[in-house]
């Protein structure tokens, strides 16, 4: 297993190349509704989130440089950790899926990181599907986890992207309220198909309510980033301009 090995020098490098270089590049609008920090932080939490783009690992840390205070620590499949190792200076580590010494020595790992008041991001589905996918398809790893440390609280975040009104993509993150169970009072299967549910949910809703605002963008969303002008502003400031004289 890859432990964690956070800097904050190269995280504070690296936020920026992130934000300036890689997001605000690559996206019309990032925005984000809900609490990524309960307000009881007495419990320790766990953020369960969908996974479907290449992205969301860069999207959760750059939400969590600008709105949280917590400490945070991302799950990654460990091929990936090894391709991308400077990951782990921004407090990722690995899941061997399929070895079970491994998983259980990450299982163990992660509730060492809660159980000393750190906050971990896992990705239930264990693989990058596409958004519109169902069942979602979880993995027993969160239920594995709870099970262990029933006392957890849960916060379920939800991403949807896609191209709306801009040539560019849009991002939505929605974190849900904490999910507050004793969840020694069900079995790793129930806990994992709860939470599945719920995040399913969660994500329907979201989608829904997307495509109903005006432009794909329900106002209730702060942003992220500061968008540069896209293609059809620019083709709409010179053709309305041509157009009126």
């Amino acid at each position: 297993m890859l432990s964690a090995n956070k800097s904050r020098f190269f995280n504070k490098l690296f936020s920026i190349y992130n934000e300036k270089y890689l997001l605000e590049r690559r996206f019309s609008y990032i925005g984000i509704r809900g609490q990524l920090d309960p307000a009881d932080s007495k419990l320790p939490v766990l953020y369960i989130m969908n996974h479907s783009s290449w992205w969301d690992g860069l999207l959760v840390h750059h939400a969590l440089q600008r709105l949280s205070s917590g400490e945070h620590y991302v799950m990654m499949e460990e091929e990936q950790l090894h391709k991308f190792a400077f990951f782990r200076k921004l407090g990722a580590y690995s899941i061997r899926k399929g070895d079970t010494g491994e998983v259980r020595q990450t299982l163990n790992y992660t509730r060492e990181l809660l159980s000393a008041g750190h906050r971990v991001w896992i990705f239930p589905q264990g693989e990058i599907r596409h958004q519109d996918v169902r069942p979602l398809g979880f993995e027993r790893g969160v239920g594995l986890l709870l099970s262990r440390l029933p006392n957890t609280a849960v916060i379920p975040v939800t991403l949807v992207h896609g191209l709306y009104s801009r040539d560019k993509p849009e991002a939505f993150m929605n974190a849900g309220h904490p999910i507050i169970e004793n969840w020694s009072d069900y079995t790793s299967r129930e806990i994992t198909g709860i939470l599945e549910d719920v995040l399913t949910g969660q994500l329907e809703r979201q989608k829904c309510e997307i495509m109903a605002a005006p432009l794909g963008r329900p106002a209730e969303y702060i942003s992220l980033i500061h968008s540069k002008r896209s293609t059809s502003e620019r083709f709409e400031k010179v053709f309305v301009k041509r157009g009126e004289q």
